[in-house]
């Protein structure tokens, strides 16, 4: 799993992996204080960990929402991560001419979920040869994925994650099928559920979202209990302060207690018969 994946570590151990960092990158200072801690614990914790943060948000509400630092110095500061805790990086895209842009300074593209049937971003972004993390669209059925890994695989690029984020429910809720997952596994590559997002409250007449931040862990334990092969979160250390998603955000001071209950569930998982 994740073969081929620069930097990535204890692959070895069939414990799940993570991706998590903050939502965007507010400066340098935040993703290499977020890194640092978050290596610290997957090293300890045996867990193969993947840096995330959007060098840009283009799916904002309002517009008058932070959209980022400058794309440039956002992904600079992504590749000094990469670097300087020698973990693979992830990054999202919003259009099939930052595919190749953005590629030079990460190793995951990770195409959003509302993008997640746009042809061009899939081809731009399967053509840089990177990984592809292609998030379920939350109108989209967990079997239909397939069309989309179809897309990618005929461009020649089997490296491909899919990720689930909930599913529309109403207007202003989202809710997790967790038939998904062993749904999507059975197209054949790893399956990620993000859990932060999956418990966001879009369409808030304030024009931000809102989340359940402290449901965050009852998901990640449902979804490793399912079989996901991964857990995707954002976590910041004041999530109150936060520049984007500051509702749905895991506090980084959870995080390791979070990541030693997953783990347990994760060893009993591959005990099963």
């Amino acid at each position: 799993m994740l073969s081929g994946l620069p930097y990535i570590s204890h692959a070895e151990t069939n414990n799940f992996f993570l991706i998590a960092g903050p939502c965007v990158v507010e400066s340098e200072k935040m993703c290499m204080e977020i890194a640092e801690k978050i290596k610290t614990i997957t090293d300890k914790l045996r867990i193969p960990y993947i840096f995330k943060a959007s060098y840009r948000k283009a799916n904002r509400s309002r517009l008058d929402s932070f959209a980022g630092i400058g794309d440039p110095e956002a992904l600079t500061i992504l590749a000094r991560v990469r670097e300087a805790f020698q973990v693979p990086v992830s990054t999202d895209i919003h259009a099939a001419n930052e595919a190749l842009f953005a590629s030079g300074y990460v190793d995951i593209l990770q195409i959003p979920a509302f993008l997640s049937r746009q042809t061009d971003i899939l081809v731009a972004a399967a053509k840089t040869g990177k990984y592809i993390n292609v998030k379920k669209g939350q109108f989209i059925a967990p079997s239909s994925m397939q069309f989309a890994v179809d897309k990618i695989i005929q461009c020649g690029n089997r490296n491909i994650i899919l990720t689930d984020r909930g599913t529309m429910f109403g207007y202003q809720d989202l809710i997790v099928d967790f038939r998904g997952i062993p749904q999507m596994k059975r197209i054949g590559f790893p399956v990620v559920l993000d859990v932060t997002h999956s418990l966001q409250q879009p369409n808030q007449v304030s024009g931000i979202s809102g989340g359940l931040p402290e449901m965050i862990e009852t998901l990640a334990r449902a979804g490793i209990a399912a079989g996901a092969d991964g857990i995707f979160l954002e976590t910041h250390p004041d999530p109150e302060k936060a520049l984007s998603d500051g509702a749905n955000m895991l506090n980084l001071s959870l995080l390791e207690k979070m990541l030693i209950n997953l783990s347990a569930i994760k060893n009993a998982i591959n005990k099963l018969i």
